[in-house]
């Protein structure tokens, strides 16, 4: 590339007049590459102008800015801003450690030790080392095998201190090659510190939960990964052999995932017909995807479905399917409202997503930004203004992370103790406090499938099954379209 301009020579020049200099030198760059821009005529030929611009700016940085940077750092930075540009929260730019997060998802599986993972992103309120704390270890994985409990903390890993290390890089440090050994140092408790290693193998991304709860055969979708259908179908199958008269598909706060894998598990309940249609800028790309292969469950089993504000994406399809054939009745709070489509794109080790196309249940709605109504809302009691204060007093006084630790057995008419004592000191509504225990507690143990005892939603579901009432409150469904039509018609928001 040609200087782009000739350093001064001969006599020197006073500072100032070397800044107006160079400041009317870019000026004079900046306008003569534009010019074309202004100029030109159609999208093909601004395209090729805007890029020339980008890669003399680029190179220009490289030559000319105070320091040395790193051409992948300004790389980097111009697709973040390129994807910034589009306004859209799902089109981005993935960064290695992204990328290979979402490869991850979308395999099914990874080279690891099974444990799920969290770390605060300053310091602990209790003043300690924000170490990584073990959220859950994966059943039947190398983490879970060696005893390693919720609650526990990897204080290093490889003898590296976890405390200085990101969570990106703590996990980067878990993963890697199958067969290779991991050595971490766990610490449990205060003062209890043991080493491990562990050997790297295949882990499943975990991707459903299933249990009986009387003859209602209970599923929980976490994600929707290449293994989520055969992972589904193994959990009907399984409540075939043990008589099952209903089925509750909880879809709640699963984000998403692929297409594909939503399309399967509402085969596994639909008797043919349409699942989602997805429509893009191209005519010609539109496409309808129906059910594929037979149902597994007759469509005589009553079936409810579970939905909330996290559920999105790939659970919306599969929520609106159901709801739109008439299949399940809808239960819970409104779906988040992710209506797009997107497609992942290799770049070297790091890659970017863009949104291709928008998806369309099978009565012709898109519930981008909206999202599903259920049939019955039924929500968690929820904190007031003033509740909050006084939660952030029972917080920073860490009486239930207490009174877990010192009870580790407790029962339920011990916990009903301890939130009667709670809820008359601080002014609590005691359900509230229950969860709060309750959630506690979940952190150091592996949690239960489900937890009928205070899941309202849950509840709701179960006596709707089980009262005799769902043929009859099936009947008074709408479909998302008709649905859209009357909140057309009166003015008001399809899911208000």
């Amino acid at each position: 590339m040609k200087r782009l301009f000739k350093p001064l020579t001969g006599e020197k020049s006073p500072l100032p007049i070397l800044w107006i200099v160079a400041t009317l030198t870019l000026c004079g760059i900046f306008t003569l590459a534009s010019v074309p821009i202004v100029e030109a005529q159609g999208r093909e030929q601004d395209s090729r102008q805007y890029t020339s611009v980008m890669q003399n700016v680029f190179d220009f940085i490289q030559r000319h800015y105070v320091e040395e940077v790193d051409a992948k750092t300004i790389f980097e930075g111009a697709m973040q801003g390129m994807f910034n540009a589009l306004g859209d929260p799902y089109s981005n730019f993935l960064p290695e450690s992204e990328m290979t997060d979402l490869n991850d998802t979308t395999q099914g599986n990874f080279g690891g030790v099974g444990l799920y993972i969290s770390k605060p992103l300053g310091e602990r309120d209790d003043g300690k080392p924000p170490y990584v704390e073990v959220a859950s270890p994966i059943e039947d994985t190398p983490g879970w095998r060696a005893g390693i409990n919720p609650g526990d903390y990897v204080i290093e890993v490889n003898g590296e201190p976890t405390d200085v290390l990101s969570l990106d890089e703590v996990v980067s440090r878990l993963r890697g090659p199958v067969g290779e050994k991991v050595t971490l140092l766990i610490r449990r408790g205060d003062t209890l510190e043991f080493p491990i290693t562990l050997t790297r193998a295949v882990i499943e991304v975990p991707t459903t939960k299933s249990a009986m709860i009387n003859d209602i055969g209970y599923l929980k979708l976490l994600t929707f990964t290449p293994n989520t259908v055969n992972r589904a179908q193994e959990a009907i199958n399984e409540f075939k052999t043990k008589n099952y008269k209903a089925v509750i598909l909880d879809l709640r706060n699963n984000y998403g995932g692929l297409l594909n894998s939503a399309v399967g598990v509402s085969s596994l309940f639909l008797d043919g017909g349409v699942v989602v249609t997805t429509k893009s800028r191209i005519p010609s790309e539109n496409v309808v995807f129906n059910t594929r292969g037979r149902n597994a469950v007759p469509l005589n089993i009553p079936m409810v479905v579970l939905i909330n504000r996290g559920s999105a994406s790939a659970s919306e399809i599969v929520a609106g399917a159901l709801k739109d054939r008439g299949r399940a009745y809808l239960v819970g709070e409104k779906s988040f409202g992710k209506g797009s489509v997107q497609q992942v794109y290799p770049l070297d080790k790091a890659g970017f997503k863009i949104t291709t196309a928008r998806y369309y249940t099978p009565s012709d709605v898109n519930i981008d930004k909206i999202g599903i109504p259920p049939d019955l809302e039924v929500k968690f009691p929820e904190f007031t203004e003033e509740d909050t204060v006084k939660l952030n007093e029972l917080i920073k006084s860490n009486k239930i992370p207490s009174f877990v630790v010192e009870n580790p057995q407790a029962g339920s008419a011990q916990v009903d103790d301890f939130v009667s004592s709670l809820s008359r000191e601080y002014k609590l509504d005691a359900s509230l406090l229950k969860r709060l225990v309750r959630n506690e507690q979940s952190r150091t143990v592996i949690a239960p499938v489900y937890d009928l005892e205070y899941d309202v939603q849950l509840q709701e579901a179960v006596k709707i099954l089980q009262n005799g009432s769902y043929r009859s409150l099936m009947g008074t469904t709408k479909t998302l379209k008709v649905l859209q039509d009357e909140a057309l018609k009166d003015d008001v928001p399809l899911a208000s």
